[in-house]
Formats: C-alpha cells, structure tokens, sequence
C-alpha cells in the first residue's frame, strides 16, 4: 500500500515537475539556438532535471563512482546494461555531454519526447535498415566532432536483470571513428521497477559504476570488442551480492 502511494505520488511529482522544466528546457532552447548548435546547455538542463527525480524520492540513495573516466574533453561511446526506465535517469546523472540513442516511438511521448528532440538525441526505429543506416551515419558525425554518445547495447530492457548479449552497433561506431568505449554498470535498477512496472520500491540503492575506458587500438573485430564490453560489465555486477550476476548458476 506504501509502495503505491508513494509512486502515485511520485508520478504527479513527475507530470508537474516536468511541465515546469519543459517550459525552462523550451526558453533555454530559444536563447541558445545562435551560438549552441549542439544543444549542450539543455543537455546539461537535462542532466540536472534527471538528477532531480533520482534524489527527490524518499529511501532512494544513488551513487555515481568513476565519474573522472569520463575526460570532458573526449568523446566516447557509452555503453551501459539496462533494466529499468529508471536507468535513463541514472545515465544522466554522469553529468557529462552525450547524445542518447532511443527507439524513435519515444521522441513522440509528451514532455519526455519534446525534450529529446530540443536535445538534438537520436532516434532508432528498430528492424527498420533505413533507421539504422541513419542511427549509425549521425552517431559518427557526432563522435567526429567531439560528443559523446550513449547507448543500451542489449537493444531492451533486460526482464530480470540479467545481462542479455550485446548488439554490435555501438562497437561498430566506436572501431570506424577510434573512440574508446566506457562500459556502465548501472546496479538496482531492475529492483527499483522491473520492466513494465508502475510502482516504485519504497527504498533502494542505485549504483551508477563508471568503469575504465577500453582501448580500441589494436581490436581486431566487432565481436571482440563488443565481448570485452560486456564482460566488463558482468564482472562489475557479479561483484555486487544484489545483482543476479552474482549468482554462480549459470542462467536459465
């Protein structure tokens, strides 16, 4: 019952929340179209607008740790596993510039969408080779000039928090343009909402582990480093007792 009343509350908390910040993100936009083409300073509206909603919520307590992998004078691509919706929160409290990659449907959901688009993020219809091709072609002219980009490489929400294979896109972007790739372990965000889910947990602890940058110099292949990537972020997670990665089964 507490459960519900608190997500209740906090879904209110978001709808009237993010009118006023869409409001403050659509005037920044206004006054920064001639000289940020990039969108920088509404992606760093954005970041503190996100970080609002991760820290507001009471028993909630959110970590970021590695945070100084991240060079603010480097691009990278980003990868991180993914669980939850909470976990495109958490990716923003890096506090670093990045452009998201996100399935095109949700650039049409009000208040959200309108702020992605103000952003300049990037939409993927998936299965569609023409979305793709697009994807890929925009994602490479932003690491070329110097953003960052941010991606779930699993291409879904994992349903039990387990670590599903990677696909290959981000890793192919990354090889093409020499960018390092940061893996992400995002920790709690499958115990705070599964996915589908509408009812927050009245407390948990959420763990965003920046980890170590990995070189793509000398990688011979796609499927190498996309493996590296992933392995990267199972160990981090079977570190954690909370994660089912944890467990020494092997997964059904």
């Amino acid at each position: 019952m507490r459960r519900r009343a608190l997500s209740v509350l906090f879904w209110i908390f978001f709808v009237v929340s993010g009118l006023l910040c869409l409001i403050v993100a659509f005037v920044l936009w206004i006054v920064t179209t001639s000289f940020d083409p990039q969108r920088r300073l509404n992606h760093r509206f954005s970041c503190w607008w996100a970080a609002l909603y991760a820290r507001v919520y009471p028993g909630w307590t959110v970590r970021v740790t590695g945070r100084d992998h991240i060079r603010p004078d480097h691009a990278y691509v980003i990868v991180a596993n993914h669980t939850s919706m909470a976990d495109i929160v958490l990716m923003f409290c890096l506090f670093r510039q990045f452009k998201w990659v996100s399935k095109a449907a949700v650039f049409n959901y009000p208040i959200l969408g309108w702020n992605m688009r103000m952003c300049r993020y990037i939409p993927l219809v998936r299965g569609d080779k023409d979305s793709i091709n697009h994807m890929m072609q925009t994602c490479v002219r932003w690491l070329e000039n110097g953003m960052s980009i941010v991606m779930f490489p699993e291409g879904t929400r994992s349903k039990d928090g387990w670590l599903k294979p990677f696909k290959h896109g981000a890793f192919t972007m990354a090889l093409q343009t020499s960018r390092d790739v940061i893996p992400v372990a995002i920790h709690g965000g499958h115990r705070l909402i599964p996915k589908h889910g509408k009812t927050f947990a009245t407390s948990a602890d959420l763990w965003v582990e920046i980890l170590p940058p990995l070189a793509v110099d000398g990688t011979a292949d796609v499927e190498t480093l996309s493996e590296r990537a992933r392995e990267t972020i199972r160990v981090a997670l079977a570190a954690d007792p909370g994660e089912p990665e944890h467990r020494p089964a092997a997964h059904a």
